[in-house]
């Protein structure tokens, strides 16, 4: 019986089966491919001008260039600010596979402080567009070395020279010159408020205090572009274009470092402030204010601990004494109030009192003393400056009035900003009814009235105020705002910064000027004046006025008053005070200065002065050292035709 055979393979299944799955393998290639061609339509055809530039921005880069900032000279060409290169260590944060770790091993490899990695990620997180964010600043050659030879482990991390601000001088020119710091937030938000931030896009820092501060436009200069090549690390392969930034103008002061190095000697470590002014032009020739600090501190960022010992220092050295220290004016406002009596009539040159030592009011108990136990006698207003008699101005304070005193004195500029081109500056304060109603709900009294007559009370002043007032007097009249910058040099030509000259201080007739001219010139001249000893025998005419600015009265007992210098505590011994001029017929300078807790100003400011102004006209001239390498031909002729 034979089987029937079964096929093993189906031949049309398997050829119907194949050609199903050919035709489908085809329509799948073609759709890729044609997916592709689409794709590289798009890419080379429609997409081709955004690809190219999504590629060129990946290889080429716009970075801004910072502009060199403007030097500072003194008024004979000595350099006051500089710029000079240091190394840096920049970071590229986003080109760092692990940062932590690399800051970390930089800061242990270069033996840096343990706040460094923690102050880099503040500065991270407020950091601005361009990328690079410094680690480690000012390193020594050694630190550069070492970097050096192990920079190739860390990804992102370069290290970099640049120029940075440089105080030669410094804590002598702190107060004046100021100084640069580290731009942070509140400075990005100011720049962006003046539309002014894209001009810092590569700026590390920007003037903080001072000159550096006030004259920021000017010496910053105009930022710059260069267009760069990078690699895939993002490090410059070749520059394509340049546009070079403009550098900052630089600038010539009025000051002069031969008398502001004296002026800080004269003080000799102690608290207080000391005004130079050209009696012509308002020029500060030195302004110092000790105690002071070295500025080149901020520069690249000051330690908190540092700064925390400036600022709990109890002398205040962060204070510019000279524009916002506050004194009581004591007797070197006299001749202000000795002008006013003979402008308003109140006493002629002749008018007598008698001082017996001690000045009454009517109804009231307390006496009020003057500073000689048994008084001056007679005096008149030339003995009442010359001896500094304080019963005579008791006596004219209460006549006058503190409305009047208060309108008058405000026209020598007591009690408002003089103008100076620094931002630190205050008022200080000129009181009146109006302003202690105002602070206190309190009526004036009389009894007030009379301590403002010699410079105390309420009344306080800056060391510049008395300056400028006193410029005033010297020049019978004329008001000059007082000025640090002399002249911005750029392109080799010098733009000078003329004098500004406010509405001159009138007086009804010029006699009374002259009167106080004689009596200030008598304080100097005269053995009972009270600068007479300061000024023995110097080979040039000045005049002037001491003052003692009493600190905390001791008691009401006459008694009191003669307890010895070294018998009082330090902070409660007076403030010694001066103003002057010279020459005394012809003024060229002007002084002011106070100087805290050390007693009278007879016997500690007059000699300070003294040696100032010996300085200027005697030291100065025979080291034939130059008024000022920069000449200001048009004034200059202004003043010889007068």
């Amino acid at each position: 019986m034979s089987r029937k055979r079964v096929p093993i393979r189906n031949h049309q299944a398997e050829a119907e089966l194949f050609f199903r799955r050919a035709v489908f393998c085809v329509v799948v290639v073609a759709l890729v491919f044609v997916v592709l061609l689409a794709n590289l339509y798009n890419l080379q055809v429609s997409g081709f001008q955004e690809y190219q530039t999504r590629s060129n921005s990946n290889r080429i880069m716009v970075l801004p260039v910072a502009p060199n900032r403007g030097l500072i000279y003194d008024r004979n060409g000595e350099l006051l600010a500089e710029n000079i290169p240091v190394f840096s260590i920049e970071v590229v944060p986003e080109e760092s596979t692990n940062l932590r770790a690399s800051l970390e091993h930089v800061a242990e490899l270069l033996e840096l402080p343990e706040t460094a990695v923690d102050r880099f990620y503040t500065q991270l997180r407020r950091s601005r567009r361009f990328p690079q964010v410094t680690f480690a600043d000012n390193l020594t050659e050694d630190q550069v070395a070492r970097f050096s030879v192990a920079q190739h482990q860390f990804t992102g991390f370069s290290l970099e020279a640049r120029l940075q601000r440089n105080y030669p001088l410094g804590e002598l020119f702190t107060h004046t010159i100021g100084y640069v710091g580290r731009i942070n937030q509140q400075d990005v938000d100011r720049l962006r408020e003046q539309e002014r931030y894209q001009n810092y896009a590569a700026t590390r820092t920007i003037g903080k205090l001072g000159i550096e501060r006030y004259y920021e436009e000017i010496l910053h200069g105009e930022v710059g572009y260069q267009t760069v090549e990078v690699n895939n690390r993002g490090r410059v392969v070749r520059t394509l274009d340049f546009h070079p930034p403009k550098p900052g103008r630089d600038l010539y002061l009025e000051l002069d470092i031969g008398l502001q190095r004296v002026a800080h000697q004269q003080l000799d470590g102690r608290r207080g402030a000391i005004v130079v002014l050209d009696a012509n032009t308002g020029g500060v020739l030195a302004m110092v204010s000790n105690p002071s600090y070295d500025p080149n501190w901020f520069v690249s960022g000051i330690s908190s601990n540092q700064y925390r010992e400036l600022l709990n220092n109890t002398d205040t050295p962060l204070i510019n004494r000279a524009t916002q220290g506050r004194y009581p004016p004591a007797s070197t406002v006299k001749p202000h109030l000795g002008l006013l009596g003979l402008e308003d009539g109140i006493v002629t040159a002749s008018t007598r009192i008698w001082d017996p030592g001690w000045f009454e009011i009517s109804g009231v108990e307390r006496r009020f003393r003057d500073w000689r136990q048994h008084g001056h006698g007679w005096v008149d207003i030339d003995k009442a400056i010359v001896e500094s008699c304080n019963t005579y101005y008791y006596d004219l304070a209460l006549q006058l009035g503190i409305d009047r005193i208060h309108e008058f004195m405000s026209e020598f500029g007591f009690g408002q900003r003089t103008g100076i081109d620094l931002h630190e500056e205050n008022t200080a304060l000129l009181p009146s009814r109006d302003w202690k109603r105002g602070r206190f709900a309190e009526s004036w009294y009389a009894g007030e009235t009379i301590t403002v007559g010699i410079g105390q009370s309420y009344w306080t002043t800056t060391p510049l105020q008395l300056a400028t007032s006193t410029q005033t007097i010297a020049t019978k009249g004329r008001r000059m705002n007082p000025r640090l910058m002399r002249a911005i040099y750029d392109n080799q030509e010098f733009e000078f910064n003329n004098p500004l000259e406010k509405s001159p201080l009138s007086v009804s007739d010029p006699e009374h000027w002259n009167t106080i001219h004689t009596a200030m010139e008598r304080v100097i001249t005269t053995i009972h004046g009270t600068g007479h000893t300061a000024f023995l025998g110097a080979p040039y005419t000045s005049a002037g006025k001491t003052g003692t600015a009493q600190v905390a009265g001791l008691s009401d007992d006459p008694e009191a008053e003669r307890l010895e210098l070294e018998d009082i505590a330090e902070h409660l011994r007076d403030n010694a005070t001066y103003v002057g001029y010279a020459p005394a017929t012809d003024p060229e300078i002007v002084i002011a200065l106070a100087i805290e807790n050390v007693g009278g100003g007879g016997r500690n400011a007059a000699p300070v002065a003294r040696a100032i102004m010996d300085y200027y006209f005697l030291l100065g001239r025979e080291q034939n050292r130059p008024r000022s390498v920069i000449h200001n031909s048009s004034l200059e002729e202004s003043y010889a035709n007068e």
